[in-house]
């Protein structure tokens, strides 16, 4: 318990760390690019109703330097959900993504699914999923795009096969999805999304610089996935690590950057873990 307090007193203070980066003479913080603008050798598909590592109806692609999610291939969506797992697991870090609602939803989409994907963390390997396994047991950091009129939050927290504690203190939290508190985001614009992950303590989903979620203790429970391998959903294990995806749900959607600092060299001395959280506030990227 008191590591989760210093830890979650060191995010509080450091916030603002998504619209910046790191540097200092003689230690560098290097960004890895997940998304490297020209291929996805580096990812592997898992798309329901399909075998691991088929993309089908080149659903995930590369073109103008932009990681898309299109759907011209289909004809129904059929509830053919698919992720793109980038092939390293990580356990402490900061994700950041820029992506943009584009065009319109597939016919056969859920209503629910209009202009919506989302960023997986701590997922499971997709090789351990099933053919017809809908989501990745993983905790989702949901991207919603906006009608042009109504609220819609984005960077919400569902919870595919997982559950999470909303408090310190708190008990365990059961309910598949709970809004952030970001402002909408309408049209086609783009939008950068950041996930501040320290392993199984703490989890901040922070957008233009604002903490709009946080929550603790991310753990394998719960409902929100289906046709899963029962031995893979061990329920109450604590999520330290996992794989790292994007989602296909149903609406077209651009990805022009995904990036990670990893955090792990820093997670067993908090003092420098803190100052490496400081300079991401303080230094401009």
């Amino acid at each position: 318990m008191k590591t989760s307090l210093i830890l979650a007193a060191t995010l509080a203070a450091a916030a603002s760390a998504c619209t910046n980066s790191a540097n200092e003479k003689n230690d560098t913080l290097e960004w890895i690019q997940l998304f490297n603008g020209k291929d996805i050798n580096d990812w592997t598909v898992k798309i329901s109703k399909h075998e691991v590592g088929e993309n089908y109806a080149n659903t995930f692609r590369v073109e103008d330097g932009f990681m898309k999610v299109r759907y011209d291939g289909y004809t129904d969506f059929d509830k053919q959900y698919g992720h793109i797992h980038y092939n390293t697991p990580y356990s402490a870090y900061l994700l950041r993504v820029e992506y943009r609602f584009t065009g319109e939803q597939v016919p056969g989409g859920e209503g629910w699914a209009w202009r919506n994907s989302g960023a997986m963390l701590h997922g499971q390997d997709p090789k351990t999923m099933l053919k017809d396994q809908d989501f990745p047991i993983s905790i989702e950091g949901q991207l919603l795009g906006g009608d042009g009129t109504n609220e819609r939050t984005t960077s919400n927290l569902c919870t595919p096969g997982t559950n999470v504690v909303m408090e310190i203190d708190g008990e365990v939290f059961t309910p598949h999805c709970i809004n952030s508190s970001s402002k909408t985001y309408h049209g086609d614009q783009w939008v950068t999304a950041e996930f501040l992950v320290l392993a199984d303590s703490v989890v901040h989903h922070i957008l233009e610089g604002d903490t709009v979620i946080t929550y603790y203790k991310p753990q394998i429970g719960g409902g929100g996935v289906s046709n899963h391998d029962p031995a893979v959903k061990e329920d109450g294990k604590l999520l330290k690590s996992g794989y790292i995806s994007l989602q296909s749900e149903s609406h077209p959607i651009d990805f022009r950057k995904v990036e990670l600092l990893d955090l792990e060299p820093y997670m067993q001395d908090q003092g420098k873990l803190q100052q490496v959280l400081e300079r991401l506030k303080s230094e401009k990227r």
